[in-house]
């Protein structure tokens, strides 16, 4: 049996299929990112630049980890360090440098939009990259496969003898299912918001309030470091090799940062149950006329139409009165709203 191809010819040109993967997910991540932050309320317009940054980040940081934890071989083949087109990528490099940066565009390109709680809006779009990354990554790359194995899943991977372990695969099911959770999180957090202030004829007055940030990316940190430490661990290290090592131990120290900030969110999120507010560190702020928020007289142009509603949400709920989770800023309900804009993602 033949391996996956990792590569393919038109005339001259030899196109590897690791590399399209990539500019697919960075695509998908791209317009998932500017449909989330539209539907919250904020301007979306400037996520392309902020993207580019991240992309070349992400890619710079993940191939440096990835040259750091194999140095004896690097250090013998000094221009196979920029291959990245053969594979080498290491998850947790490129986190490591793509996440200030991101932050820090971030901040500079949508001063309305705290941190915080664009992570909460970033993790599921995170998830969802990861998962479809590893079927068109890794599955299409050069010795993309995981340790050797009989079973009659065992797929063949270029450069890699016998039969492996198809880890892209099974990294592809976790990510997407840590993606689903996330979004059920979202879910729950609207359907448990409390009730909004109404006045003596029915009307209602009080704004909706927003849960704590944080807790979507707390969520998302756990599930994710735990799966990092056992797909390294179980199907992917080697023993005492440095790279391994320092995967399982990065994936443990995200997992217990998770935790950690999930404990920091259970008071502010029963404060906010109760109806007295979140975390005044995580409040959203007012989103300005640019970003689309709807006012008294109608709806900005970038607001979203009933068929781009937020993954999980009731079809039956009223979409003025919904509460967004994910990053949105309090919204005031109108009786009429303007044409939407559309978009094909």
């Amino acid at each position: 049996m033949r391996p996956i191809p990792v590569a393919f010819h038109i005339w001259f040109l030899e196109i590897h299929t690791y590399g399209i993967g990539l500019a697919l997910t960075f695509w998908f991540g791209l317009r998932y990112t500017e449909r989330r932050l539209r539907k919250a309320g904020y301007p979306w317009q400037w996520v392309t630049g902020m993207f580019v940054w991240v992309i070349v980040a992400a890619i710079v940081g993940a191939r440096a980890m990835h040259v750091l934890s194999d140095l004896s071989y690097y250090s013998h083949y000094p221009l196979q360090v920029f291959a990245v087109w053969q594979g080498g990528l290491s998850s947790f490099g490129g986190l490591i440098l793509a996440v200030p940066v991101a932050l820090v565009s971030t901040h500079r390109r949508c001063p309305e939009l705290r941190l915080m709680r664009f992570a909460d809006l970033m993790a599921p779009v995170l998830m969802a990259c990861w998962g479809i990354g590893r079927l068109l990554g890794p599955q299409l790359m050069v010795a993309g496969g995981g340790h050797r194995t009989n079973q009659w899943f065992g797929m063949y991977y270029a450069d890699q003898a016998g039969k492996r372990l198809p880890v892209p695969i099974f990294q592809a099911m976790e990510d997407l299912s840590i993606f689903v959770i996330l979004l059920l999180v979202e879910r729950w957090l609207r359907n448990t918001a409390p009730a909004r202030a109404v006045d003596a004829d029915g009307v209602v007055t009080g704004p909706r309030l927003l849960p704590p940030a944080g807790i979507v990316i707390g969520v998302g940190m756990v599930l994710w470091g735990i799966e990092r430490f056992f797909d390294e661990h179980l199907w992917l290290g080697e023993d005492g090799h440095l790279g391994s090592i320092l995967v399982q131990i990065a994936g443990v120290a995200l997992a217990v940062a998770g935790i950690i900030l999930l404990i920091t969110r259970i008071g502010p999120l029963q404060r906010w149950r109760r109806g007295e507010g979140g975390d005044p560190a995580f409040e959203a702020e007012p989103v300005g006329a640019e970003s689309g928020a709807v006012t008294s007289g109608g709806a900005a142009s970038g607001s979203e139409s009933d068929g781009d509603q937020d993954p999980g949400q009731d079809p039956g709920s009223d979409a003025d009165e919904s509460v967004e989770v994910d990053g949105s800023a309090p919204v005031a309900s109108t009786t009429s709203a303007g044409p939407a804009n559309s978009d094909s993602d």
